[in-house]
């Protein structure tokens, strides 16, 4: 795991060799083991090392081929590439080194752009081709590694970070106001834009072509749902079990110590479990827990760890989040407001005090339909199908209004529920997944904010994403909708951030991209059956974890929001929200915001999502913005 940076010179002289350390410095988190550059006539290439395979000098980046033609700054992991090394070692390719970096130069060499058809893994990369001085740019299938690129009529620079990119001079900070929108719909910026105006993110499973005729970007890979596998039930889940155990097995190849995150629930413990069942020693697993039992699942942990005989460790956050809030929060260099990422922060700093490698059971949710919003849509879908349209879009509404301004939680649900069945099962989707309603954001934005941005509206990501889907049926179109949205955007950005913030790196096997596509083909019904969620996978780690495991109810990784806004980060929520100048109050009515403060302070009403975003959004602005000028762009 490492971080890339780099520039080009086709539209503008771009800096020199300080201009590329200071990029690579700026990401030395993500890769402090070395450090190296390289810098011809057309292009600049950085690159921060975190040794994983192939510890010695000769896995270092930026890497030439043995023939001088080619060079690449790599980020991430090949997880097949030990077969394809082999099998490039019987056609004679001279290999200098035994790293995944070689193995992509070899490839690219002999099979051009089709090399990423074969490449298994999660990575971003910049490959130059001295003789053809074309650079190539490409982002794994899933999103698991980031790139973002700056790009205007003189500059053009690529960074596994922003703040890579920031440290170039003359670089524009306007914001883009339509992301600011989106943010506080979906607490992430979604693909490809991010909260600057020159500045974008590289969608994944997409690769760029960069030249002196410009800037070329091409979708290389998608996962389709439209073919239903006619095999038996029995016969499909014993072939997920076989799959995930190989493809767990893939990914404990290191030539550093590894472990596993361990929340005690269904995916990380079934991926600890197939670890378990695979190595000679010991596995070690990192649990992080909560004062506040609602928010503690250590015992479920603790049961699987004892099952499994793993060295274990476990950390309470107790009073430490508002002392080390700022710090996490500056490892991202927009706006991002999951709240998880301050456990994801702990657990990543517990089990780097172990490993250098986790295994962790990111994607099984959102690949075999596990999060509790499915239940939610699947009830207002077949409630939808109960109501003639007429009803639906013209009574609803109505009744909708009559709860518009309640702030009791029966009476906002039942708002939420009329206003979601009055619409499409797109929009209705949307609605699901959004973090803040039409009307409080209408009631918080100003004036000048509501003229700027117009008609536009968050839900086009999630209703585009829906659109492009093939599936056979709405839960596999919103099971597609949140693999190119909540997934890249939000819970890969997280762990990224938070496991780089301590040079560690986070392997996540149910998306290796052979699960994912045998997964698309499984009959929906198989996911999300009468109401249980992950129904095949909870079969086929039936003979490796207890019923309690398996069947208990979904905590995810949740926090107690609404009592830290009260408590344990009042104060420092506060001066963030009501003390310092700028920031949120560019565009949004403060008056409304201290109502909000004021209601949730008493416990008449929850805030605390919309509270939580705001206060993320001004931490973000005082790391990155307070010395930019106050500017918002039009759309």
């Amino acid at each position: 795991m490492c971080g890339i940076a780099g520039f080009t010179h086709f539209a503008g002289n771009m800096g020199d060799l300080t201009t590329l350390k200071r990029m690579g410095e700026s990401i030395i988190h993500r890769g402090p083991d070395a450090g190296k550059e390289y810098l011809d006539d057309f292009v600049g290439l950085a690159h921060r090392r975190l040794a994983i395979i192939d510890l010695s000098e000769l896995g270092v980046q930026p890497m030439v081929s043995h023939d001088g033609r080619y060079i690449i700054a790599f980020n991430g992991e090949i997880y097949n590439f030990l077969s394809s090394r082999e099998e490039l070692v019987k056609a004679g390719y001279p290999f200098k080194s035994h790293s995944d970096t070689e193995v992509i130069l070899a490839l690219y060499a002999r099979d051009g752009i089709k090399m990423l058809d074969s490449i298994n893994g999660m990575f971003a990369f910049a490959l130059w081709d001295t003789h053809t001085k074309k650079l190539l740019i490409a982002r794994d299938r899933m999103g698991k590694k980031p790139l973002y690129y700056l790009r205007t009529a003189k500059q053009f620079a690529f960074a596994s970070e922003i703040k890579a990119l920031l440290t170039l001079p003359d670089v524009n900070k306007e914001i883009r106001l339509d992301a600011v929108h989106d943010f506080f719909a979906y607490q992430y910026i979604p693909d490809p834009k991010t909260i600057f105006t020159d500045i974008h993110k590289l969608p994944p499973g997409h690769f760029m072509w960069v030249s002196e005729q410009g800037i070329e970007i091409q979708q290389y890979w998608d996962v389709s749902f439209k073919q239903t596998s006619t095999q038996s039930e029995s016969e499909l889940t014993a072939e997920l079990l076989k799959l995930a155990t190989e493809r767990t097995k893939d990914r404990m190849v290191s030539d550093v110590p590894l472990g596993a995150f361990l929340s005690g629930g269904i995916d990380s413990s079934g991926v600890v479990a197939m670890m378990a069942l695979n190595s000679q020693t010991p596995v070690k697993t990192c649990s992080i827990g909560f004062d506040d039992k609602k928010f503690n699942e250590t015992e479920f942990a603790k049961e699987v760890a004892d099952k499994y005989h793993t060295e274990h460790f476990e950390f309470t956050v107790h009073q430490n989040v508002a002392d080390n809030l700022e710090k996490i929060v500056s490892y991202f260099d927009e706006p991002f407001a999951d709240p998880s990422l301050v456990p994801t922060y702990f657990v990543s700093e517990l089990a780097r005090a172990q490993v250098t490698v986790a295994i962790a059971g990111d994607g099984g949710d959102e690949v075999f339909a596990g999060y509790e919003k499915y239940t939610t849509d699947d009830i207002e879908n077949r409630l939808r199908q109960k109501f003639p349209r007429i009803v639906r879009q013209h009574i609803f509404p109505k009744l909708a209004n009559l709860f518009a301004k309640s702030e009791y939680p029966l009476f906002r649900k039942a708002k939420t529920l009329l206003t979601s069945l009055s619409l499409e099962p797109a929009m209705g989707f949307y609605l699901t997944n959004a973090q803040i309603d039409d009307r409080l954001w209408q009631r918080l934005a100003s004036d000048k904010t509501k003229q700027t941005l117009g008609q536009y509206h968050p839900s086009t990501f999630t209703l585009d994403a829906y659109a492009r889907a093939d599936g056979p049926d709405h839960l596999s179109k919103i099971l597609y909708t949140d693999m190119k949205t909540y997934l890249p955007g939000g819970i890969l950005v997280k762990v990224d951030r938070m496991s780089m913030a301590h040079s560690l790196e986070v392997r996540a096997p149910l998306l290796d991209k052979d699960i994912v596509e045998f997964a698309a083909t499984l009959p929906s019904q198989l996911k999300f059956n009468k109401g249980e969620k992950k129904y095949i996978l909870k079969e086929a780690f039936k003979p490796l974890l207890p019923d309690g495991i398996l069947y208990r109810k979904k905590m995810g990784f949740s926090v107690p929001l609404a009592s830290w806004l009260r408590v344990e980060i009042k104060a420092l929520a506060e001066e963030y929200l009501f003390s310092k100048s700028q920031g949120i109050q560019q565009f949004f009515d403060m008056h409304v915001v201290q109502e909000l403060w004021d209601q949730h302070q008493s416990q008449k009403a929850d805030h605390a999502t919309v509270l939580w975003s705001m206060l993320m959004f001004q931490m973000w602005w005082f790391g990155y913005m307070q010395n930019a000028p106050e500017a918002a762009s039009p759309l």
